[in-house]
């Protein structure tokens, strides 16, 4: 007869394959972009899709990595919606040289910018310039989406920082190439001309500042799109663009071309052993990560499934316990951990300490090991799954905000590249203190089990609920208690909306959800990217209090 033990694990095991099966069946609906009749006239026209196209550019049976697939779920609805936000972000191989390649989807409103659509090419951007890694552009869209132009056209962050992003890019001597494989229009046709090399596909792309109705109305000039912007145009009277292509996969091929003949970067020097699979099974993950969020677990159990031959050696282990700090090696990399603890510890200062809290000796330890990290200049790796600082006259007494104030400090002037795991809880203060998205780590991703907000449904349900019960009653109203359960309900099932997993992804705050199985490959690759950036900076962590 099963244990106890067993028959959790095997209920954690069911319930997170559910997950991840709704996670593929989503990723799934999302590749249809626009949808299949759609897709259907693409091929009509003789194009490929944006995935077909970033698929047939990228090396067959290399690993590739997923940036912002679920970008824009469940949004702009009113408008029909923009699945991937228009937009496909890879980061994969061409020719055996790691790049990031962006794609706009033509099924999805003709490739036009939606707001998302700018914070997602400026998040390929970002990864391109923080990693020097060349970036390649397959341009098919109509600009700007109209009725959302004063969310996408003016601001700081909006479409006009990407042609900013272009020049500095080259500046820096990061690699740009881009593909014209369709409609590029207005100031979206600076991307291309802003890249080092601009290809052009003969007959279905074009690039103009203003397509031929525009110029009608502007100086009654009569030419059509062709003759006014097209390869013929730009490769032979303009010249505008640097290679004429008969069709996609001509296209295609020539970026293959070029991207063959480059040379390689100055490695930053990250440590690289040979690669191990860990000892224990990675597919115990399931089972090890409770469905239950409140109930306890030992991290060192996950951290065993993710690393070279299960083996870490741990920092301060008997100190500071609600937190777990060590080094390992990560498909031959070397990286420094720092994960929440969720199971209960004791403590010989605090006693019993909570999982997932963070004290002030596990703030001071995990600081000095972030510092530590940077001056070996190993990479670090944060798992989170936090419900926050601890509180109480004790904390407060014994200087909490000055201890997690250290440990922020520390990892915010962190040099080394940063790398975020949401395994499960990210609330509040600690999800800043763990590498939160606001604090710049080279990549972000959430298991489906991922819970992101200032802090868990139901004890945000009661903060609120109060509000609204004293709000209600001040007008006069009388609360039942059935009335103070429906509010509850109600408000709890709102926030709870708002912590899921998918809600962050389609805001981009965190790259992608991703199953557990595949969270080495996206710190190998991660750390690849990285490597191809020396390291500049001095660490310094400023003033901090000790």
């Amino acid at each position: 007869m099963p244990s106890k033990k067993e028959l959790e694990f095997n209920k954690n095991d069911d319930e997170m394959r559910l997950k991840i099966s709704g996670l593929n069946k989503k990723h799934d609906q999302v590749t249809l972009g626009g949808g299949k009749k759609r897709i259907e006239k693409l091929h009509g026209q003789g194009k490929l899709t944006a995935r077909e196209r970033v698929d047939y550019l990228l090396d067959a049976g290399r690993e590739c990595i997923e940036i912002g697939a679920f970008a824009g779920d469940g949004m702009y609805e009113e408008y029909g919606g923009c699945p991937s936000g228009g937009v496909v972000v890879k980061i994969g191989y061409v020719k055996g040289q790691q790049c990031i390649v962006v794609a706009n989807d033509a099924t999805v409103k003709a490739g036009a910018w939606f707001p998302i659509t700018g914070k997602k090419n400026l998040r390929a951007q970002e990864i391109a310039m923080e990693n020097k890694l060349p970036i390649i552009y397959l341009v098919d869209s109509a600009g700007v989406f109209l009725p959302l132009q004063d969310e996408i056209f003016p601001d700081k962050e909006h479409f006009g920082r990407i042609f900013r992003n272009n020049a500095r890019m080259s500046s820096e001597g990061i690699l740009q190439v881009s593909a014209i494989m369709g409609s590029c229009v207005a100031g979206g046709a600076y991307l291309p001309i802003m890249s080092d090399e601009a290809l052009i596909v003969n007959k279905t792309g074009s690039i103009f500042l203003a397509g031929s109705h525009l110029v009608k109305a502007a100086i009654g000039e009569n030419v059509d799109n062709e003759t006014l912007g097209g390869a013929t145009t730009h490769c032979e009277i303009s010249g505008v663009t640097d290679y004429k292509c008969e069709n996609d996969e001509d296209c295609l091929d020539q970026i293959k071309t070029i991207l063959g003949k480059v040379g390689h970067s100055t490695p930053a020097g990250f440590n690289r052993a040979e690669s191990v699979a860990p000892a224990e099974n990675p597919e115990d993950l399931y089972g090890l990560m409770p469905a239950d969020r409140s109930k306890p677990y030992e991290v060192r159990d996950i951290i065993k499934r993710l690393v070279d031959e299960s083996k870490y050696e741990e920092y301060k282990k008997d100190y500071g316990k609600s937190i777990v700090t060590c080094y390992a090696r990560v498909d031959g990399w070397s990286v420094g951990i720092v994960a929440n603890q969720r199971d209960m510890v004791k403590s010989r200062k605090d006693g019993m300490q909570f999982g997932g809290v963070i004290y002030s000796d596990s703030a001071d330890k995990a600081a000095r090991f972030i510092m530590n990290c940077n001056q070996k200049k190993i990479p670090l790796v944060f798992l989170q799954d936090v419900t926050g600082f601890m509180v109480g006259s004790r904390s407060e007494h014994g200087g909490i905000i000055k201890d997690g104030a250290k440990m922020v400090s520390a990892m915010a002037n962190s040099v080394v590249p940063k790398f975020t795991i949401i395994t499960g809880n990210s609330y509040g203060a600690g999800n800043y203190a763990m590498c939160g998205k606001a604090y710049d780590p080279r990549l972000i991703v959430g298991w489906p089990t991922a819970e992101i907000a200032v802090m868990g449904g139901s004890q945000a349900a009661k903060v609120l609920l109060s509000i609204e019960v004293g709000r209600l009653k001040a007008k006069g109203e009388k609360i039942t208690a059935e009335k103070e359960k429906e509010l509850f309900d109600k408000i709890k099932n709102r926030y709870d909306e708002q912590t899921s997993p998918y809600y962050a992804a389609s805001r981009l705050w965190i790259d992608n959800i991703i199953d557990p199985i595949d969270t080495r490959t996206w710190i190998s690759m991660g750390i690849e990217a990285a490597n191809h950036r020396p390291i500049e900076e001095r660490y310094n962590v400023g003033v901090i209090q000790t």
